[in-house]
């Protein structure tokens, strides 16, 4: 039996400090659609811009996973996604009125806790699922850090973390299951020794820095210099190191809660693949960078993999839209109009087809006696699919015209000849906003991909 994706049911919103800028944040979760996944809004800028939860937005992992998106940057993505992805969540949009989500106490937990209250719902969606083959590993030589990925029935996660210092010592933590997460990782704290503490409020940063959202692992000498800077920058008028080697009096939930916050932090960094995943993570001294790297590494090849994998559909079944409705909608004609049939439509994707055949006029220069078809027709085809996707999404599309906008990574992998049959596959990057259509496109023919490209279009009223 198919599972099917989940949403929350009505936004909710909680304040907090961010770690790094002190500033106050309002964090806003809101429900998405289908096939949305994970985003965060900078609702402090001008038109509220969208960062995708990718790993191809990473910019930066010095304390946190940074992204970054046209100058637009989220600081400490990690632990809100660590949280959606604990309790299920597959589409959720993250407004914040700042570059980084309130730290809150260093974990999963509030944001668990506001999820839960705003209530979890089932949409009317399959969910799509990384399954592990075979095993697919990264290592970094210079650190010894390694994350392995192999099959298993359950999304698993086990850490083992060792920072050669004799205070925390060899640690390591499993989830078994993802239903776990909130009993057994959510609350389990960010933490830091003294040495970086020194470092950081050296530098001006941890701003919201506080003893209650963060375990400090004595691993030096305290000297009088050194409490007193601690002191000031936590407002605190005693500051004492326990017989655990923690600093003040933060009492730990676990014994190995540093390696289940690793863990934690794993499970958000590797939201950033964008699909759910069916195999078992073995992190060996994980960090935010070999995490990302890591996280990098399977979207590309999760990518390949779909891009390679050719849909198949019934071209003997009646279409959604034949010609005569296409050009209802679409304002191109022929000699233009290069989509003939509209197979399927939905609001987040629409998949079209084209007959090439030796009429096409394009054939009489390109080329005599070698006729192909230009790859710059190809992509305003697939254009033309996702300018049907977006005028759908008005009562009047006979009223607009669409104008490409970019176009990125536009790649062509085999000639398109007279006599080929063309399926387009359009997938929404993101969704539709002001008219706008971001899109991943592929054409295939032939039982392989001929072409893709990174899609935008943007429809304007007829003057």
């Amino acid at each position: 039996m198919s599972k099917k994706q989940k949403t929350i049911q009505k936004e909710i919103s909680l304040s907090g400090v961010g770690l790094h800028t002190g500033k106050t944040v309002k964090m806003t979760l809101k429900p998405a659609p289908i096939n949305h996944g994970f985003a965060f809004s900078r609702v402090d800028l001008e038109g509220s811009p969208i960062i995708a939860a990718k790993a191809e937005y990473v910019v930066n992992t010095q304390r946190g996973t940074n992204l970054e998106k046209n100058g637009v940057q989220i600081q400490t993505s990690e632990h809100v996604l660590a949280a959606a992805v604990g309790l299920d969540i597959d589409n959720l949009l993250i407004e914040i009125d700042s570059s980084e989500p309130p730290i809150m106490d260093g974990s999963s937990k509030f944001f668990v806790e506001a999820l839960e209250k705003a209530g979890i719902e089932e949409q009317d969606a399959d969910i799509e699922e990384y399954v592990v083959k075979e095993i697919i590993s990264y290592r970094d030589e210079a650190t010894g850090s390694e994350i392995i990925l192999m099959p298993s029935e359950e999304y698993q996660i086990t850490t083992m973390v060792d920072f050669g210092t004799k205070i925390l010592g060899t640690q390591n933590a499993t989830l078994d299951k993802m239903s776990d997460f909130k009993e057994e990782i959510a609350d389990a704290r960010t933490f830091s020794f003294l040495h970086e503490i020194e470092m950081l409020l050296e530098n001006d940063l941890i701003k919201g820095g506080d003893l209650n959202n963060a375990i400090v692992y004595v691993d030096k000498e305290l000297s009088e210099n050194t409490m007193q800077k601690l002191k000031e920058a936590f407002n605190k008028e005693n500051i004492a190191v326990k017989p655990n080697g923690i600093l003040d009096n933060l009492t730990l939930h676990w014994a190995n809660e540093a390696a289940r916050h690793k863990l934690l932090d794993v499970i958000g960094d590797l939201a950033l693949v964008g699909i759910r995943i069916k195999g078992k993570v073995i992190a060996n001294k994980p960090g935010h960078l070999i995490n990302t790297l890591f996280a990098k590494k399977l979207a590309k090849i999760i990518k390949a993999e779909k891009r390679n994998n050719v849909p198949s559909y019934d071209l003997n079944l009646p279409p959604l839209l034949d010609i005569h409705q296409i050009m209802e909608i679409l304002p191109h004609r022929p000699p233009f109009l290069l989509i003939d049939r509209i197979i399927e439509l939905s609001d987040t994707h629409v998949v079209g087809m084209k007959n090439v055949t030796m009429n096409e006029n394009f054939f009489v220069g390109h080329f005599p006696g070698a006729p192909v078809m230009p790859g710059v027709l190809q992509v305003e085809a697939m254009a033309q699919c996702g300018g049907v996707l977006v005028l759908n999404t008005v009562p009047d599309p006979e009223n607009y015209l669409t104008y490409f906008m970019k176009m990125d990574n536009v790649k062509f992998k085999q000639k398109v000849l007279p006599g080929d049959t063309i399926i387009f596959k359009c997938e929404l990057i993101s969704p539709i906003r002001r008219g706008i259509c971001h899109m991943q496109a592929y054409a295939y023919a032939n039982g392989k991909l001929v072409a893709e490209a990174e899609l935008m279009a943007q429809i304007a009223r007829k003057k």
